[in-house]
């Protein structure tokens, strides 16, 4: 079944010096379930798309839905359907974890005794359960980042959107966010929307990959798929597959500024 479908899906910036064609029209079918890579170097257009997909920014042109709802129509049934997990993280320095995940629950509409206790079995899921009385300031970066995500899923939904959630991590903390992007996928059977500039972690996670450039679908397939096709060989890395399709490399992590 097809949750995130787009057809020509644009957005266009209005500058002092003229408009920038930002998206120039996305065409998506993300079938439910996936873990799909959204992957493109900077300016390709990443950032923009996820902010539409999530109703943060209003496309300008094209058309859309997410979980059977239409982006322009009805955006409140859309962020019912979907979490997003931003890469800075939204989480108060001077709450408990207990008491984010509780207050996470309460926006979501859920009673106080509901909240409490999906604030429990998130902890649970997420091993966060012997952190809920700490200060979210005192967290480790992979504690955080398993908060983050742990708010993305209070109301279970059906699309979980992750813009670069391993940015900044130790090994460690990135294998453990690995495995819960694949129990989220297994377990749950959540449809995962993730962006990385670490393209060894979409090569390990995404059971497709979709590569932007100038604001368009450049390419899409299977990691495996898309080696053979790019890079030559399905042993060949897919860092040689990137260049080849779009020309460039991804900049280096901790350089990356911050995407249009």
């Amino acid at each position: 079944m097809t949750v995130i479908s787009t057809s020509g899906l644009a957005r266009t910036f209005t500058t002092e010096r003229g408009t920038v064609d930002a998206v120039r029209g996305i065409d998506l079918r993300v079938r439910s379930g996936e873990i799909l890579g959204f992957l493109g170097p900077n300016g390709a257009g990443k950032t923009t798309t996820l902010r539409m997909l999530t109703t943060l920014l209003a496309p300008t042109g094209g058309a859309a839905t997410v979980a059977g709802h239409d982006l322009v129509s009805d955006p409140a049934g859309v962020r019912r359907a979907v979490g997003y997990v931003a890469q800075s993280g939204g989480t108060d320095p001077h709450l408990s974890v207990r008491e984010e995940l509780v207050t996470q629950g309460r926006l979501h509409r859920l009673t106080k005794p509901q909240a409490v206790a999906r604030a429990a079995e998130l902890a649970a899921d997420l091993g966060l359960d012997g952190l809920m009385d700490r200060r979210t300031a005192a967290l480790s970066g992979g504690q955080r980042r398993r908060l983050d995500i742990a708010m993305g899923l209070t109301h279970r939904p059906a699309v979980l959107f992750l813009d670069e959630p391993t940015t900044g991590l130790d090994p460690a903390g990135r294998a453990d966010l690995w495995d819960l992007v694949r129990r989220l996928r297994d377990e749950h059977g959540t449809t995962v929307f993730l962006t990385t500039h670490y393209l060894d972690e979409a090569d390990a996670l995404a059971d497709r990959i979709v590569v932007v450039d100038q604001g368009v679908v450049a390419a899409q397939g299977t990691p495996s798929a898309l080696k053979l096709t790019y890079g030559g060989s399905i042993d060949a890395s897919l860092q040689e597959t990137f260049l080849a399709i779009t020309g460039r490399g991804p900049a280096p992590v901790d350089t990356i500024p911050v995407a249009v």
